[in-house]
């Protein structure tokens, strides 16, 4: 839990701190076409700008922040397996290539399911930055996303994990903040609280730090940015 969330405010300070910086919402639910306010367009043909035949240029929506462009997310991207298993997992990475020319960082707010689409999504990312709960459930399930990219071979992919909606109340999240198993050695050192300000995204479609900017949420994804900036060298 907490992809979306992640990328709304990772992409915000990036752009706050003058990389231009596009998000491509690619599940069909889309919520950082929603927290980004770019859901209100027209839609279009997830087949088509798969398959190469509708210009991606065209689908780029300026967002209310300077420097933060999206692509919104469609419905019928739920399709999407299909018609990534027509054109093969490299098309992704393809489709994505020439945006190097405009933008410093690119970030594709994946499905939160192991599938065709998620394969096509790693193929053509350089890191995988993925949000774990200091539980044993989330840390298995971790373990069973590293395997899945070692058995597709997925070499190009640094795996970057970091602990989210920690609750310090908890001994067990205490017990894995300090007792760090080893799947999360080479994760972020920075975590992010258990928040309401983390919720509350929704009510005012906005980052954290837009609206409650002195909350230790707001604190947290600052560090987790320059953490990350650190480790991707932009």
């Amino acid at each position: 839990m907490g992809k979306t969330t992640t990328a709304i405010n990772v992409a915000w300070h990036a752009a706050r701190w003058k990389h231009r910086t596009l998000l491509w919402d690619l599940d069909p639910q889309g919520a950082a076409s929603f927290y980004l306010g770019v859901d209100d367009g027209a839609g279009y043909k997830a087949g088509a700008v798969l398959k190469g035949k509708q210009p991606m240029g065209n689908l780029k929506r300026e967002t209310r922040w300077p420097l933060l462009d999206a692509i919104p997310s469609d419905l019928s991207l739920r399709n999407a397996d299909l018609k990534l298993a027509e054109t093969g997992r490299g098309q992704l990475r393809q489709l994505v290539a020439p945006f190097g020319e405009t933008y410093e960082l690119m970030l594709l707010d994946c499905p939160p399911t192991l599938s065709p689409v998620a394969e096509s999504i790693f193929s053509a990312a350089d890191y995988l930055v993925v949000p774990v709960i200091p539980t044993h459930l989330s840390l298995r399930a971790l373990e069973q996303v590293r395997e899945w990219l070692d058995s597709k071979k997925l070499k190009n992919l640094e795996l970057i994990p970091f602990y989210n909606m920690v609750d310090r109340r908890r001994a067990l999240h205490l017990e894995l903040l300090v007792k760090r198993p080893p799947i999360m050695r080479n994760g972020l050192q920075t975590w992010i609280p258990y928040s309401t300000h983390v919720e509350q995204m929704g009510d005012h479609r906005a980052p954290v730090a837009e609206f409650a900017p002195h909350t230790p949420a707001a604190h947290a994804y600052r560090a987790l940015w320059f953490e990350l900036l650190d480790r991707i060298k932009l």
